[in-house]
Parts: C-alpha cells; sequence; structure tokens
C-alpha cells in the first residue's frame, strides 16, 4: 500500500474571509496576504484605518469594495490622529470595537511617525500596523526612510546610500504594553500575534515585512520564497516585546543557530543588482548587530 501524503490545514487561522477575491493588488502582494490575516484574527467587528498607501488603492474603485468591514481612508500623516479619535469614540460608547490603523512605511517610518509616536504617548487603545515594503509603493518605489542601503528605488537608480531607519527601537522607546514583528511567509505568526496584541488594552504595534514583487524586482510567484529567506537569513527578525521583556520567536532562535546565506536573500532581488562588496559587508555587519542586540535582551543581559 502506497504512502498516502497527509495535507495538514493551519488550525490557528480562522477560516472567514473579509478581504474578498479580484482585490487592485500587484500579482503576488504580499500586504494582501498580510491584511487577509490581520482581518481573520480581528473579526467582523473591526474598523480600518487606511492612510495614502497601496491599500488605499487595492480596496477597488468606488462604490465598489474588496473590503468586507468598515474602512476611513484618510490623508498620508493622520492615521494614528484619526485612529485616536476613533477609539476614544467608541470606549465613550461602551463599544469594543477593534481600532486597527494599517499603514504602509511611507506613513509610518516617514510621514505618519509624529502622529503615530502622539498616539503611543497618549496611551491610545488601539492596534497600529506597518506592514513595510521598504519604498513608497503607490506612487512608483521612491525611497524611504525604511528603505535598505544599497537598493535601488526610482529616487535612488544607483542604489541608496543610506541605511533604513531603526523604527523598531524608536517605538520601542514608548514603552509599549505590547508590539511585535513578523513578516508575510508566516501566518500563523502573524495571527497569533494579532489576536495577543487586541486582546490587551492599549497601544500595539506590529511592523510586518511585505515584500513587493514589482518594487524588489523579483518573479510575483516567489514572494513566500523572499519572505522565509529574510527571515531565515536573519536580516529580518521576528519577535514580541511586552514593555521590557522581549520574546524572539522560533524562526528567529533558528536563524541565530545556523542562519541562510545573506547573499542568497539579496540576489533573489533586482534592486540589489548593483551592490558592491564593501555594501553587503556593512549590510552583514548590521544584521549582527541587531541580532546580536536582540539575543542580549532577550537573554536579560542588555
Amino acid at each position: 500500500m502506497k504512502n498516502k501524503r497527509i495535507l495538514t490545514l493551519m488550525p490557528t487561522v480562522p477560516d472567514t474571509e473579509y478581504i474578498h477575491k479580484c482585490t487592485s493588488a500587484c500579482a503576488g502582494c504580499s500586504s494582501d496576504l498580510i491584511l487577509r490575516h490581520v482581518l481573520k484574527a480581528a473579526g467582523p467587528d473591526t474598523v480600518l484605518v487606511v492612510p495614502a498607501c497601496c491599500t488605499s488603492v487595492l480596496q477597488g474603485v468606488y462604490p465598489n469594495t474588496s473590503f468586507g468591514i468598515p474602512v476611513y481612508n484618510v490623508a498620508f500623516a493622520s492615521a494614528a490622529a484619526v485612529a485616536s479619535g476613533m477609539a476614544a469614540a467608541f470606549e465613550e460608547l461602551g463599544k469594543k470595537t477593534n481600532v486597527i490603523a494599517y499603514a504602509g512605511d511611507g506613513g509610518t517610518v516617514d510621514i505618519g511617525i509624529q502622529a503615530l509616536s502622539g498616539a503611543l504617548e497618549r496611551g491610545t487603545n488601539f492596534l497600529y500596523i506597518c506592514y513595510d515594503n521598504e519604498a513608497y509603493g503607490n506612487t512608483g518605489m521612491q525611497r524611504s526612510g525604511s528603505t535598505p542601503l544599497g537598493a535601488r528605488t526610482t529616487t535612488t537608480p544607483g542604489g541608496k546610500p543610506h541605511p533604513k531607519k531603526d523604527l523598531d527601537r524608536i517605538i520601542a522607546a514608548h514603552n509599549l504594553p505590547y508590539m511585535a514583528t513578523s513578516c508575510s511567509a508566516y501566518p500563523q505568526d502573524l495571527v497569533k500575534k494579532v489576536e495577543k496584541a487586541l486582546s490587551i488594552k492599549g497601544p500595539k504595534f506590529m511592523h510586518v515585512l511585505a515584500p513587493c514583487p514589482p518594487g524588489w524586482r523579483y518573479d510575483a510567484a516567489k514572494t513566500i520564497e523572499v519572505g522565509k529567506l529574510a527571515v531565515r537569513s536573519g536580516i529580518w527578525a521576528m519577535y514580541e516585546r511586552e514593555y521590557d521583556t522581549l520574546t524572539l520567536s522560533g524562526q528567529t532562535k533558528a536563524a541565530m543557530l545556523k542562519p541562510a546565506p545573506l547573499e542568497d536573500y539579496l540576489k533573489m532581488q533586482g534592486r540589489f543588482s548593483g551592490l558592491k562588496p564593501e555594501q553587503i559587508t556593512e549590510i552583514r555587519q548590521s544584521m549582527e548587530r541587531n541580532l546580536r542586540l536582540l539575543k542580549l535582551e532577550a537573554e536579560g543581559t542588555c
């Protein structure tokens, strides 16, 4: 008798869909995939606040929408401010509706960081999620503060000469009850962390890597592979932080013990085609420093 292949489902991911078929997303879009699982975790009693970004486009053209929950599309810099007022209004009405701000790196790392910092400082009861495709994807992939060193964008055709802004340590300085990082290639990790975040009152923040086929210049069929390689190489670390306590995710612990070659991750993407050896060295040193600091912090020695 031949061995039968057993298909293992993901029991931790709810079945209900809140992102309908035929969105306006690009083929292989991982931001769409992230939001799909975020809403599965959040459920129907959720309001989404979306500033100018790819997500404001993939909803579809008015009066139609591909989203199954209420969405407020707001100005680029104002997502956290709008969500802050919305959360206060729901609390006044005695409602427990989830308020989720869902913004790209341009609207978080750069344009929206002031409003975000203010909302965190005020203790706003909401979840802010930055899906990070490391550029201004909606307007043609211009460099953002989140674009990594050496990456080619439409405004850095020779490669960005500056390293990526350390958003997570900026957010950590606000001493939140919960913040976490994840990646679109690991939906179970993402769902688990969103569910945990929404179970905690107060300001929560999540930073999720969102590989972008047209912007990063790789085949659309490789989105999951690129995301997993980012984590396995260690260039993207996944963890949770509850106030001063940091817990590394299993995938990042494994990457620390036996990382995938960084060069494999870089070579998959056309945006890194012009990297110089000294830039690769700088990227590696920055990655290793980040992992070393995270490890020390998780062990309680830093």
